[in-house]
């Protein structure tokens, strides 16, 4: 029996054994496993022997959903670095942050975010920089095409110098002609270094292991094996890969099953994401609450057949129940909502094919442990709301170079503290009932926001919300409902009212504030810190 001690064990039998199938796809172009894996062999060649760098170096990754980021992810990987994925979106400061935080020696960027780089790089410890054109894996003619409608058409690359850098294109031809040296792989090795969200203040870098992350790619396919059937499925992938549901899903689970993922550049271009699913026999889409309820507020969305739809996830946020009941009434498939955080690589439980419970994450995946535990630790008994802890193989190493920060969330036994309030029933499923961090206090009465956003998302004129809590001289907290409606003509006291017919009285929004879109993330994260901020 063959042993699996590492991602590129995963990767390169998988390559093996699905070599001409496709793997995947961006803009109207596709690679094989084969092509995929001469290409991730040429980058992890150049980066053993003209980059400079040795086993263990961290190669940052700042690119969106392009064929590019699998080839350079499984390159860096096979010559033995740790990949660290960047949002292409940070700022300047936060790019410099994360770059020095992480210690990383070489960067991988779509020229499109370069300038980023440009400003902030003699303040960094990068050796090399790469620089890649939105479409420097099509073939000739769609190649310089693509590339010059986005740059003079478009408009879209910022003008930007490096002192030194290389391109893409000719690092690859440069590694066809250099060996490659398969590295020796311990299972507990750093495979990746994710950096937590951020929309909680500084972000940290979780350690994954390549066994943290083949462990929970095996969970996951063990819980949902009519999901990952081998080479059968095209899976729709929106949500970015440097996202860690992403990143799992689409190039461990998918990839290991010899699956097709047909990769989504920018996830808020709804009129892209609908050609997917006219051009493609999509019968798989990992998603989550926002891009669910987008679509199915688009029309020509709502005009596609999604005749080969088979299975769909969410994760990264509480789905709200209109959103699952309307989804299941155009698409005739259930949504299996799961959780996860990028400490446990990241998936803990999920609902199983045929045995959904709305309102749900699931039951644990395979091997992991759950408990539900009060303020002081103990442990709570079923129905009881409580701090969710979590134990298996998919839990971290530790954060990145913080100790302290580690000792805080993960106990010496294992044990994972979320951050999530959850209960468990005695069926083993889960319900999360919200962050801890942002329960809201009214009078000492507990007030969860997930519960009142799914009430007043249940509203027809309501399109989306959030609520947080506000400081109130009478209460401590007041509870404010941040609306984004589609009628001019709702009202504060409309929702309001129709709040106070389904909530009890401490419950209802005291405020509610009407704004045109909610600020979220790349990921589509409602970022509740800047609503709390705008108050």
């Amino acid at each position: 029996m063959t042993t699996t001690r590492s991602i590129i064990d995963v990767f390169e039998r998988a390559c093996d054994r699905f070599a001409d199938s496709p793997a995947y796809s961006a803009l109207g172009h596709t690679l094989t496993f084969r092509k995929l894996e001469a290409l991730s062999r040429d980058f992890a060649a150049w980066l053993q022997n003209d980059a400079g760098l040795e086993h263990g170096d961290r190669v940052a990754i700042q690119l969106p959903n392009l064929l590019q980021y699998p080839v350079v992810v499984f390159g860096a990987l096979r010559a033995g670095m740790v990949v660290v994925n960047i949002n292409p979106l940070y700022t300047d400061r936060e790019l410099e942050d994360q770059l020095n935080d992480s210690g990383a020696k070489a960067l991988v960027v779509l020229e499109n975010f370069a300038h980023h780089a440009a400003d902030i790089i003699t303040k960094t410890s990068l050796q090399q920089v790469v620089v890649t054109q939105v479409a420097d894996l099509h073939p000739f003619p769609k190649r310089p095409l693509i590339n010059a409608v986005v740059k003079y058409i478009k408009k879209a690359v910022p003008a930007f110098k490096f002192a030194n850098s290389q391109h893409l294109r000719r690092v690859l031809r440069r590694g066809e002609d250099l060996e490659l040296f398969p590295p020796i792989f311990n299972a507990n090795d750093l495979a990746v270094l994710q950096y937590t969200g951020g929309t909680t203040g500084v972000a940290k870098g979780a350690m994954l292991s390549h066994q943290n992350l083949v462990s929970n790619m095996r969970q996951i396919k063990k819980h949902l094996p009519e999901v990952f059937e081998e080479a059968v499925h095209t899976y729709c992938a929106p949500l970015p890969l440097y996202h860690i549901y992403a990143f799992n899903l689409h190039l461990l689970c998918s990839m290991s099953s010899g699956n097709h993922s047909v990769l989504v550049p920018n996830p808020r271009d709804l009129a892209s994401l609908t050609k997917v699913f006219k051009d493609y026999p999509i019968t798989g889409f990992m998603s989550l609450n926002t891009l669910y309820n987008a679509l199915l507020n688009n029309d020509d969305f709502k005009a596609v057949e999604l005749k080969h739809l088979k299975y769909c996830s969410a994760g990264g946020m509480a789905m709200m129940a209109d959103t699952m009941r309307r989804w299941f009434e155009h698409a005739g498939c259930e949504i299996l909502e799961g959780y996860g955080l990028t400490e446990t690589s990241p998936v803990v439980a999920i609902n199983p094919v045929g045995r959904v419970q709305p309102g749900s994450i699931g039951i644990a995946v395979p091997d992991t442990e759950v408990k539900i535990v009060d303020d002081q630790g103990h442990d709570l008994p079923e129905g009881e709301a409580g701090e969710l802890c979590v134990r298996g193989p998919q839990v971290m190493m530790g954060y990145w170079q913080r100790p302290e920060e580690t000792s805080k969330v993960l106990s010496p036994s294992g044990w994972f503290s979320t951050g999530d309030i959850a209960t468990i029933d005695k069926n083993g499923y889960l319900r999360i009932v919200d962050r801890i961090k942002d329960m809201i206090s009214v009078s000492g009465f507990k007030v969860f926001p997930n519960e009142v956003e799914d009430v007043a998302t249940l509203h027809p004129r309501i399109l989306e919300c959030a609520a947080v809590g506000v400081p109130c001289e009478s209460t401590g907290e007041a509870v404010k409902l941040v609306v984004v409606s589609n009628s001019s003509e709702l009202t504060e006291e409309d929702v309001r009212a129709f709040c106070r017919e389904h909530l009890t009285a401490y419950k209802v929004p005291k405020i509610v504030e009407f704004i045109d879109e909610l600020p979220k993330s790349n990921v589509g994260k409602v970022l509740k810190r800047k609503l709390r901020e705008r108050h």
